[in-house]
């Protein structure tokens, strides 16, 4: 069998997964900021997305139940108070990863912000006496793309 003809066999195993992030409306998410669900996974409760925040908006307090990693598109991202509090200030092209445990009091945004985002696992949203708020895991995620998508479908 040729190679080419295997290679067709083998790749109709599988699905690629191509997204044009262009065509995809934001949705919001929280006060000032708006989500892309680019792919969720049940069977690992990985998921993927874009996030836009305006200047000023924040992620409230919450814990990492599965690493996260994440590639600054554009604006300034300051973690556990930025730098000049012994956190971390992201720039346009900087990469971060976010082990499972982390807990990040405030995550900012001093100016309008774009990155790419992925999380391994669950992030669990809490208020200052450590009691969960709400849970951000791979289904409402899901649900937040599903929504996005019928929303934009009814639009047409």
């Amino acid at each position: 069998m040729e190679k080419s003809s295997r290679d067709t066999l083998q790749n109709a195993k599988f699905e690629d997964t191509y997204i044009h992030t262009d065509g995809m409306p934001w949705t919001p998410f929280s006060d000032g900021i708006e989500i892309k669900v680019l792919r969720t996974s049940q069977e690992s409760g990985t998921w993927t997305t874009i996030f836009r925040c305006a200047k000023g908006s924040a992620f409230a307090r919450h814990e990492h139940l599965g690493a996260g990693e994440y590639l600054m598109l554009s604006g300034k991202m300051e973690v556990r108070g930025g730098v000049e509090k012994g956190g971390i200030t992201a720039y346009p092209g900087d990469y971060g990863y976010e082990p499972n445990g982390m807990v990040h009091d405030s995550t900012c945004f001093p100016e309008p912000s774009v990155f790419y985002f992925t999380n391994y696992g669950p992030i669990r949203f809490m208020d200052d006496d450590d009691k969960t708020i709400f849970v951000l895991d791979w289904k409402a995620v899901a649900k937040i793309g599903a929504d996005s998508a019928a929303s934009a479908r009814a639009a047409e």
